[in-house]
């Protein structure tokens, strides 16, 4: 039989250390959060509290307690006042995500309730006002070239709160904000567009234009819209498409900076065409800039992969040499 192994005492020393500091962190924790609501035993109380932060700007201190109330008292009369108000204290603290996931938890919660319109303003609010990251928040930032996905988050939010409470008291201010964000994402597109014409991809281009032109009526960048379709359809070729975008653009818009004078349109000259000189050495050395032809008038009778099939084709119907054949076509 073996012999009872007892643990040295040093590791039973270690192991009711650790179990102590365990236990006294726990009080601790418990501690802290009994003398942060001292004093608190009602609902009311708790609402009170937090609302008095609230107005005193402690959005941090509103939250917790906040939070406190709902956990104590989640059937309690200020639960879903308390709900909503924590919406905007995580607004207000600049943590937008929070305030989002907070405005559509109550919107889940509290479909019925009388400030569902101002939950689903927050909600659009929330990703209106959305600077996340260092850069956003110490320099200035032309948000019509960021990735569109929280204005168009905003725009919908915006939008479902007119659709379904048209009469809201909030409801003239996110139809204004509605108008500047469809401007920002017409002017996205736009950037997208210029993108793909300084990299020679005309088609994707065309469609960019075409997109704007046709979903963004009213907004500034539909001339420009019709600025890209019209030098689009000159590098592909098509001058007949070309000519009917410039008459509508010079009828509209004659005033555009792509239209001179006599009413001639005018081409860029100067396309983004990196030379490998230029990508290597991070522009410091090397040249950027090019100067593409506009498409040929004509156009070859066959494609390539029908000259390469042909090719193929000639070379099996002639004869091969002996001399061919056993050096695997190396010598005829």
């Amino acid at each position: 039989m073996q012999p009872f192994m007892t643990q040295p005492t040093s590791t039973r020393f270690l192991h009711v250390a650790v179990l102590l500091l365990l236990l006294g962190g726990c009080g601790l924790f418990d501690r802290d959060e009994a003398d942060e609501f001292s004093g608190l035993t009602t609902e009311e109380q708790f609402y009170r509290r937090a609302l008095e932060q609230l107005e005193s700007r402690n959005y941090s201190g509103a939250i917790s307690t906040y939070q406190a109330l709902e956990s104590r008292f989640p059937f309690g009369r200020f639960a879903a006042q308390a709900q909503i108000e924590i919406v905007y204290a995580y607004f207000s603290n600049g943590d937008e995500e929070a305030a989002r996931a907070a405005a559509d938890r109550f919107i889940r919660l509290h479909p019925e309730n009388e400030n569902i319109d101002y939950a689903y303003y927050m909600k659009g609010l929330a990703s209106f006002n959305d600077r996340s990251g260092i850069l956003s928040r110490l320099i200035p930032v032309d948000y019509t070239k960021r990735d569109p996905g929280l204005a168009q988050e905003s725009f919908n939010d915006f939008s479902q709160l007119l659709a379904l409470y048209p009469d809201s008291d909030y409801a003239a201010d996110a139809r204004a904000r509605m108008v500047f964000l469809r401007n920002n994402l017409a002017a996205y597109e736009i950037h997208v567009a210029n993108y793909y014409l300084d990299r020679r991809a005309y088609i994707a281009a065309l469609r960019r234009g075409q997109y704007v032109v046709e979903n963004f009526q009213g907004t500034p960048a539909v001339a420009d819209g019709v600025a890209i379709m019209v030098e689009s359809y000159l590098r592909l070729g098509l001058n007949e498409l070309a000519d009917t975008s410039l008459a509508l653009l010079k009828e509209n818009y004659p005033d555009h900076i792509s239209v001179d004078d006599e009413g001639d349109f005018r081409v860029r000259t100067e396309i983004t065409d990196p030379s490998l000189l230029y990508t290597v050495s991070f522009g410091l050395l090397g040249d950027n800039r090019g100067d593409p032809p506009l498409a040929p008038t004509q156009r070859p009778g066959t494609s390539g992969s029908q000259q390469i099939i042909n090719s193929q084709r000639n070379q099996q119907s002639s004869g091969r040499s002996f001399l061919s054949i056993i050096t695997f076509g190396l010598l005829n």
